[in-house]
């Protein structure tokens, strides 16, 4: 008895000082939201105030030491998020989650953004205000790794801690920049369509402009108006699992005061972005003497992009444009070092680059390059055509000026300093929305947008030996799409077509109209906006799309032969608007059925790869619509029956056959129990949260989750077999700015502010963002000092 007494006192001691050392633990990694810190780079005192939910309001003597706070505060709560991004470009996964992330490495080393960084920092200068500031943010994150806590996810993958550089921040922001480009998935996919099947097979695939469709109007006011299959294989495999959210889409829209209650601009933005844990922006309020913004940041960039202060407003989506062109190159019979241009044959540039891989050796590989960019044969197994294929982005050709153009944009104080900021974004492709205490609203496409020969079709892997297919000329940034001030009085994009310039469309990889379709009806009839029915229209889940394509698809439904119960669900299907909520069965029967459809009418003639390819870009999105509406095309055929040629007919009702079936299967007999929130979720992953094991401690999630694909509140799913659709991206903030009460403007963050697990903050906002609330964007001082949780100083080190 005394040893057993003996040995439960001995595993109670184990127990209390685990216990101990884990709160002790936690205690000590948890983000310093009170207290003083001493640092030897600052000049005066700077002052952090925290409100409710984790966001710094930084008040401090100089611009230069509040970026210093800033950057501290932003790494204790973001480092891991910080390290990740920076990491991309210079091929560094590896390192931390070893060999499965090497083709992911190569590819991303082989882009050349890691080189283009290092050009570029040469080559500024150190003593541009720019330079300054994000030196000085540099310091901040710098103070944090030297003495503050190193986070769990260091620990667990046992990364060391090193200082970040005015090259990471470039290289961040290059990874920004290519993960708005399309062109990688799509161009490679449509040249092998047409060598496999025909230019006939391309006419469907809405891969054009189309002037019947909504369009981004122009409007600039006179003076007086004040694979190739490899290659897309290739992509598809290295981002598939993928550490950090991409860039995907967005939306915003800015009312002109004649369409206002109370006269003044509102300015509603929500930049859809892959889901994760931590969420993409970092909020935080910067007041120094000559600089005040109310900001959104990427993980490592000291200036926001997306902001707002007393006098104007900005926020962004994705433009879309081509700026990613493919070039089939002839190599020289028998030396295969050289390859063929216009003036003659040119030696191949070769490049070695050395990858550090977690629990293996340093792997050093080597590929080429010409003129045109990096031959992608050889980067990974997947590229397995004889000609090689270069790829030439347009984002390491050109100067890089987009750290002084988001510097120019946060600093500007009124509309023309704002649009002179705005030709130095090069790529990527941008939307820039804006609008100001004075009234002004506007829309600009930014990006170096570049001629082609009127034969030359982007979309396609170009001949590169001939020179008859490069750029012919760079436009002025006064050609490209925008409109200030339009008379209709307002400015919107929804990641949509463009209207031409010049009488030419702007070659790019559009989204379908449907986002844009609602805004317009929504915004057009109604001329008493204010800040509440613009919260209601960014969470609107209705697409008309939608159910007009239900209504063309319904004209094809042979009723006989249906059960009962199917001709019930086809009921309430053609009286559906739309709308895709919760409780509603309508969402879930849609997408079952589309995609049966698409399954049917186009892998018979792709293959299951190219099929699953097809799914990964933007434009298989483009052509649901459309087909829905066609009789007749080359694509209705089955080409796997030699005895037969179907019909659009046939193909409807068997999609629809096959989608009631499954839904049957998965969720029983009764069309009531297939609602929507069974199947639309949301959980947002953190790299670790991987691990079965830690998911429940890293993942935020799973929700169900209203919204649905290309609708305002986009909550965008792939299409696969498995019946299910949880949410991969959507809304990474909504943000309405109201003028005529700027303090009092809204926003909320998908997870929390903070990236740290041990932190209050880590997840407080989830719930509010999917039952669709807004949290206010405190600016006035006296209320932030009065509401504040904590407060943290910083004093200059005696």
């Amino acid at each position: 008895m005394k040893v057993l007494k003996k040995l439960l006192w001995i595993i109670l001691g184990i127990i209390a000082i685990l216990a101990l050392s884990s709160a002790i633990y936690v205690y000590t990694h948890t983000p310093e939201y009170a207290g003083n810190i001493e640092t030897d780079k600052l000049n005066n005192k700077v002052e952090v105030y925290f409100d409710t939910y984790g966001i710094p309001h930084i008040y401090s003597n100089s611009e230069e030491d509040a970026l210093r706070v800033l950057g501290y505060v932003h790494a204790q709560d973001r480092l891991w998020q910080m390290e990740l991004l920076r990491r991309i470009a210079k091929g560094g996964l590896s390192e931390v989650f070893g060999e499965d992330m090497l083709k992911t490495d190569k590819f991303f080393l082989s882009l050349g953004i890691d080189d283009a960084s290092q050009q570029t920092v040469e080559k500024i200068s150190k003593n541009s205000p720019m330079v300054k500031l994000s030196q000085a943010y540099l310091d901040g994150i710098n103070k944090f790794i030297a003495e503050g806590p190193t986070p769990i996810e260091f620990h667990l993958t046992s990364l060391e801690k090193t200082p970040f550089t005015l090259k990471d921040i470039y290289n961040t922001v290059g990874y920004m920049a290519f993960s708005f480009a399309m062109a990688h998935k799509t161009d490679p996919l449509l040249t092998n369509i047409k060598n496999k099947l025909g230019p006939a097979y391309l006419s469907d695939l809405e891969i054009g402009a189309d002037p019947k469709k909504t369009l981004i109007k122009n409007y600039k006011p006179s003076i007086r108006d004040s694979i190739k299959n490899e290659i897309a294989s290739l992509v598809s495999e290295v981002l598939k699992d993928f550490p950090v959210p991409q860039f995907e889409g967005s939306n915003s829209w800015v009312i002109a005061p004649n369409k206002t209650k109370n006269g003044k601009v509102i300015l509603a933005n929500d930049p859809h972005i892959g889901f994760a844990q931590p969420s993409v922006w970092y909020e935080a309020h910067v007041n120094a003497p000559t600089y005040e913004k109310y900001g959104y940041h990427l993980a490592g960039v000291p200036f926001p992009l997306l902001g707002h202060d007393r006098k104007l407003a900005y926020g962004l989506t994705m433009f879309g444009n081509d700026d990613i062109d493919f070039y089939y190159e002839e190599e020289k019979p028998n030396d295969p070092s050289f390859y063929k241009t216009s003036t003659g044959w040119e030696k191949y540039e070769l490049v070695t680059k050395t990858i550090k891989v977690k629990g293996e050796d340093d792997l050093s590989f080597t590929f080429k390059k010409t003129h045109h960019g990096p031959i992608l044969n050889g980067i990974a197994d997947q590229v397995m055509d004889q000609r090689p294929i270069a790829m030439s982005w347009i984002y390491t050709k050109l100067e890089n000026k987009v750290m002084d153009a988001l510097y120019g944009m946060s600093h500007a104080q009124n509309l023309t300093e704002f649009k002179e900021a705005l030709p130095h974004i090069h790529a990527p492709g941008l939307n820039i929305m804006y609008g100001d205490a004075v009234g002004n609203v506007g829309w600009f496409a930014t990006a170096n947008l570049y001629q082609m020969p009127d034969s030359t079709n982007t979309k396609f892997i170009l001949e590169g030996s001939t020179g008859k297919e490069e750029p012919i000329r760079y436009l002025d940034f006064t050609e490209n799409p925008m409109a200030i001030n339009p008379p209709w009085n307002y400015v919107y994009s929804a990641n949509n077509q463009p209207d031409s310039i010049n009488g030419r469309f702007y070659p790019g990889y559009y989204l379908p109209e449907n986002r844009a379709k609602r805004i317009v009806a929504l915004l057009e009839p109604k001329n008493d906006w204010d800040r509440d029915t613009v919260q209601e229209m960014i969470v609107d889940a209705t697409s008309s799309v939608n159910a007009k394509v239900v209504t063309n698809l319904a004209k094809s439904i042979e009723v006989k032969g249906m059960t009962e119960a199917q001709i019930s669900v086809l009921d309430r299907m053609n009286v559906w608007d739309g709308n895709n909520q919760l409780q509603q069965i309508e969402p879930t029967v849609y997408h079952r059925w589309i995609y049966f459809l698409l399954k049917n009418t186009f892998e018979d003639e792709l293959g299951p790869q190219m099929f699953q390819q097809l799914l990964d870009t933007h434009f298989h999105k483009r052509l649901i619509a459309p087909m829905a509406a066609k009789d007749n095309s080359v694509w209705w055929d089955d080409v796997t029956t030699t005895d037969s040629v179907e019909t659009k007919n046939e193909r409807v009702n068997l999609a629809f056959r096959q989608a009631f079936r499954s839904l049957e299967e998965d969720f029983g007999t009764d069309p009531n129990q297939w609602t929507w929130n069974k199947v639309h979720t949301l959980e947002h992953g953190h790299p670790i949260g991987q691990i079965k094991a830690l998911r429940s401690f890293f993942n935020v999630g799973p929700f169900p989750v209203s919204g649905t694909r290309e609708v305002i509140n986009n909550m965008y799913f792939k299409y696969d077999d498995t019946g299910l659709y949880p949410a991969t991206s959507g809304p990474s903030t909504r943000r309405v700015i109201d003028f005529s009460d700027i303090e009092n403007s809204t926003s909320i963050l998908p997870t929390g502010q903070s990236g740290n697990p041990f932190s209050e903050h880590y997840e407080d906002q989830a719930e509010m963002y999917n039952q669709g609330k807004f949290r206010k964007m405190m600016m006035n001082k006296e209320e932030i000092i009065k509401t504040h949780e904590s407060i943290l100083i910083f004093e200059p080190k005696k």
